[in-house]
């Protein structure tokens, strides 16, 4: 049930969405040279590595420049990339994702390689599902680059102060979910990047 609704939801989606998905990745050329997708490495289901989808935000080669986690201030983002990060519309291409089986609709949080290499074997457990485009976690941290102090270093700050309490919320969904409690976090996402795309884009014209 789930799998079926994930491939209909990612579908509709991309066929609804593809005339704006066109608009963002011209504005993403016209900011900056390169390629308008960014495929960062993430552990998906059973600690099976995949290329996620989305839409670049940081200048070219940006993963050579620094941490692969980013505070608010980091200068590879460029300025198409804050408002796409501030919106969540950077994460739209992972309906890609969906539809491949790399990831749901809603799981927990992708992490990076070498972020799901520090997790003890308890919190291994979170691989147990797919990942998701949304889900408890990501509904929580919407704005979570922004929390990041200046002057930290922003890798070893999400390890030191927030990776452990996003994995007891993403293991806490994982025992308890249901098709509805998905459902209701779909609604409330949707929710959250149309109030937050109407804020970004009053205060960006």
């Amino acid at each position: 049930m789930r799998r079926l609704l994930d491939i209909v939801l990612a579908f509709a989606a991309l066929a609804v969405l593809s005339p704006f998905l066109i608009v963002i990745g011209i504005a993403i050329f016209a900011d900056s040279t390169g390629n308008p997708f960014h495929l960062g490495w993430r552990v998906g289901k059973g600690g099976r590595q995949f290329r996620m989808w989305k839409f670049r935000t940081m200048v070219s080669g940006a993963a050579k420049l620094g941490p692969p986690i980013t505070g608010r201030k980091d200068s590879r983002i460029t300025r198409v990339g804050h408002f796409l990060r501030r919106t969540k519309l950077d994460e739209l291409p992972q309906f890609v994702n969906v539809l491949l089986g790399d990831m749901s609709l809603v799981g927990p949080r992708p992490e990076a390689p070498e972020i799901v290499a520090l997790y003890r074997p308890d919190q291994r457990k979170v691989l147990a599902v797919k990942p998701g485009i949304t889900g408890r976690v990501q509904l929580a941290s919407f704005y979570e680059s922004e929390t990041i102090p200046e002057g930290e270093r922003a890798d070893e700050y999400y390890v030191r102060r927030l990776m452990h309490r996003k994995l007891r919320i993403d293991l806490d969904y994982i025992n308890n979910r249901t098709v509805l409690s998905d459902i209701r976090i779909l609604f409330s996402t949707g929710m959250s990047v149309l109030r937050s795309f109407g804020r970004n884009w009053r205060t960006s014209i």
